[in-house]
């Protein structure tokens, strides 16, 4: 005789957390409840969160060396030549990534031109605006991913506890591949979700043979187009995260077929005519080049071995997470056990194989940059959130109250660190930063002490106005008050100032991208001072940089040198990218 089959195990979305928040509503109660009732007031507060957290500093902060300017300097190339299918920096091919990002990049400043904005192809915040929207996509398509497993309340609390973090807001500001790489990735991982939770909806239970009902098709079609623009952004990712996600589920359900909900063959189709084009072009343009360097050199160089000293050790993600997650990390933490416990309902399965898997595979790998992770974060804060919901936030739980305390650390931390290198770089203190700043670290204070009292969706609302308040002030003002960091505008506004027009410009020793996009494609990179003595008299206006320790080399190709070079300028200040202090002197000839 059978034994009965036991009922899936599932969490109830719409139970209310335990504790005192629905005795003493706050201030966050009455902003979820309000901001609940609809998807447009949800989606409204979530843009307003997102523009005060990534606006700031769009503009004025200078362009990121290195990775940034490499990729602004290659779509400017894109509108300097009309060619939109080979990508280069300089006379280099830059065989290293699709072509999607670049496409948006070029299409940002050839709007920003038609507007009549001056100097168009040299304002690094025109060729952000992809990164801005995107992160932006990707806070609302994380509060969509969230309606599979959250009730509307704590779904639009989990994307807002996303869209907040420090990584995100760091990637709003960086004209590269990766806020609309997560934004991609979010919304097939949304849909996904909805297959995944479909063989639920129609009783069939984790261990269903059979697909539920297809999806609806705007579901499969956000499926399938963030998998063709992921691959145009950024090649294999997206695919590899839906596949390393889907297969433990997959292998738990004992079938793959509930991903027949996704109309694989219609979709199929559509991500090969959206992503085929291009790549057809780059095969016969290159001869195949671009396959090597992107596949062979980078993607696999990246796997065997650590690139551009990008090496860090296994746990090297785990140590920085509660950096980059920032406020939701130590809450995080803190939602393990509850996820442990949970591993056998389908929702915090569909989670952890969201998150796991993908996260194994980039702490094995030896190149280790923080933005690798940021796909996976929708996923962290849903947990957070559910965790929360579930009344599995415990302060009495033995040293929850000090892995709550950490949401304190990075607004104090940056708050100090920023004061030091003012004082260091520029010996000044970022003034204007400093009330912002020691308010985010107060409000994170109270958001820990929400916690304490056992509240911890206040607590998670009360840190996400303590990200409000910290990235302006970093972004936004702090960043501004280091003139010491800008080196390579500072250098442009000296080429700006010479009084002949379109001087040409070299650079001796100094020769990071972020110069080549704000002087020009043409920008000259001798290697010695006889070099650099023979351009400045190839006749012409003409202007070369000199680093300090060219200087002994340049004086001494100038000699007599006719006609004699005048200083146009001085610029001392600290490469970010290089960690040391750099002194450029300007030298200029001026018919």
């Amino acid at each position: 005789m059978n034994a009965p089959s036991r009922p899936p195990r599932t969490l109830d979305r719409s139970a209310p957390a335990p504790g005192p928040s629905a005795a003493a509503p706050g201030w966050s109660d009455r902003v979820l409840a309000f901001a609940a009732e609809s998807h447009v007031r949800a989606a409204a507060l979530l843009v307003a969160l997102c523009l005060v957290c990534f606006l700031p500093g769009l503009a004025s902060l200078q362009p990121m060396d290195r990775d940034e300017p490499r990729f602004a300097q290659a779509s400017k190339q894109m509108l300097e030549t009309g060619d939109l299918v080979d990508i280069r920096f300089q006379g280099e091919a830059r065989h290293k990534k699709p072509v999607g990002i670049y496409w948006l990049q070029a299409a940002s400043v050839a709007a920003g031109e038609a507007l009549g904005v001056p100097g168009a192809r040299t304002r690094i915040v025109l060729y952000r605006l992809p990164s801005l929207l995107g992160a932006v996509a990707a806070a609302l398509l994380a509060y969509w991913a969230a309606l599979a497993v959250l009730a509307r309340r704590h779904a639009l609390l989990a994307a807002a506890l996303f869209a907040s973090c420090l990584m995100l807001a760091a990637e709003a500001h960086l004209a590269k591949t990766d806020a609309v790489l997560t934004a991609c990735a979010t919304a097939a991982f949304g849909a996904l979700a909805r297959a995944w939770l479909g063989r639920e909806r129609a009783g069939e239970g984790p261990r269903a043979p059979l697909p539920a009902a297809p999806l609806p098709a705007l579901t499969c079609l956000a499926f399938w187009l963030g998998l063709a623009l992921g691959i145009l952004v950024k090649g294999p990712m997206v695919p590899m995260f839906v596949g390393l996600a889907a297969l433990p589920l997959a292998l738990r359900a004992r079938s793959g077929r509930w991903l027949l909900a996704l109309r694989p063959w219609p979709g199929l189709a559509l991500a090969l005519l959206i992503v085929a084009p291009w790549f057809l072009a780059i095969a016969w343009k290159s001869g195949g080049a671009f396959f090597g360097e992107a596949v062979g050199h980078d993607m696999l160089g990246k796997v065997g071995g650590a690139k551009e000293k990008h090496w860090g050790p296994p746990g090297a993600y785990l140590l920085v997470f509660f950096a980059t997650f920032w406020p939701g990390a130590a809450f995080a933490a803190l939602s393990l056990p509850f996820a442990w416990r949970e591993r056998g309902t389908d929702r915090v399965a569909l989670l952890l194989a969201w998150i796991v898997p993908a996260w194994i595979v980039f702490e094995c790998v030896p190149t280790k940059l923080p933005h690798y992770v940021l796909p996976l974060m929708p996923a962290v804060a849903i947990l957070t959130v559910l965790a929360a919901a579930r009344g599995a936030l415990d302060p009495a739980r033995r040293g929850a109250r000090a892995v709550a305390a950490l949401v304190v650390l990075i607004p104090a931390g940056l708050t100090l660190a920023l004061a030091y290198a003012g004082w260091q770089l520029d010996r000044t203190l970022p003034w204007a930063a400093l009330p912002l700043l020691a308010a985010s670290a107060c409000v994170a204070g109270l958001a820990w002490l929400a916690f304490a009292r056992g509240n911890p969706e206040r607590a998670l609302a009360t840190a996400i106005l303590a990200a409000a308040l910290l990235t302006p002030g970093v972004l936004g003002l702090a960043q501004a008050a280091l003139p010491a960091l800008k080196v390579s505008p500072r250098l442009a506004a000296i080429r700006d100032g010479l009084a002949c027009p379109d001087p040409r410009v070299a650079s001796l020793g100094y020769r990071e991208p972020s110069l080549v996009f704000l002087i020009g494609t043409d920008l000259a990179t001798p290697n010695s001072g006889p070099e650099a003595v023979d351009f400045l008299n190839a006749g012409g206006c003409r202007l070369v940089f000199v680093e300090e320790r060219f200087a002994p080399d340049f004086k001494a190709a100038v000699g007599a040198a006719a006609p004699a070079p005048s200083v146009a300028g001085r610029v001392l200040g600290f490469n970010i990218n290089g960690g040391r202090r750099v002194d450029l002197t300007a030298y200029a000839v001026i018919p």
